[in-house]
């Protein structure tokens, strides 16, 4: 029986990615996204968790993501559980974190975000690229 190995994560940046080089040129994307989850304890008390999970985008994904996302912004991620163990100190840590394979960018981006200081709402809507009708009626299944 075959295994299957996939995260799925839909949160907000808890600061800006840091992008990076490898030696061969390949771009590398370190980002922390937060999910958030809430519940009502048994005393009947509102209780809320965030975690924050690293996630690891490569190439073209990583430069995108380096240049249109910053803290804050919503992403839908999907990849790959990786565990990591390195020595510090005489002692074994572990790292999980998340390899991309996929970003979506849901919002909230460095223009957006930079634009939400002034200007009216119908000037930041103006901004967002509106595609030609003959474009996406291709895409309809009927």
């Amino acid at each position: 029986m075959a295994g299957r190995n996939l995260a799925i994560i839909l949160g907000r940046l808890g600061r800006d990615p840091e992008i990076r080089y490898s030696q061969q040129g390949t771009a590398v994307c370190n980002m922390s996204v937060a999910t958030n989850e809430a519940w009502i304890d048994k005393q009947g008390q509102k209780q809320e968790k965030a975690e924050f999970h690293r996630i690891t985008a490569f190439g073209k994904t990583a430069e995108n993501c380096s240049k249109y996302l910053s803290k804050g912004s919503q992403v839908y991620v999907e990849g790959k559980l990786q565990t990591s163990t390195y020595d510090k100190e005489g002692q074994t840590h572990y790292s999980t974190s998340i390899i991309a394979n996929l970003v979506q960018f849901l919002g909230g981006g460095k223009q957006q975000q930079q634009n939400q200081g002034g200007g009216s709402r119908q000037q930041q809507q103006q901004q967002q690229p509106v595609l030609p009708r003959d474009d996406y009626q291709d895409d309809l299944p009927f």
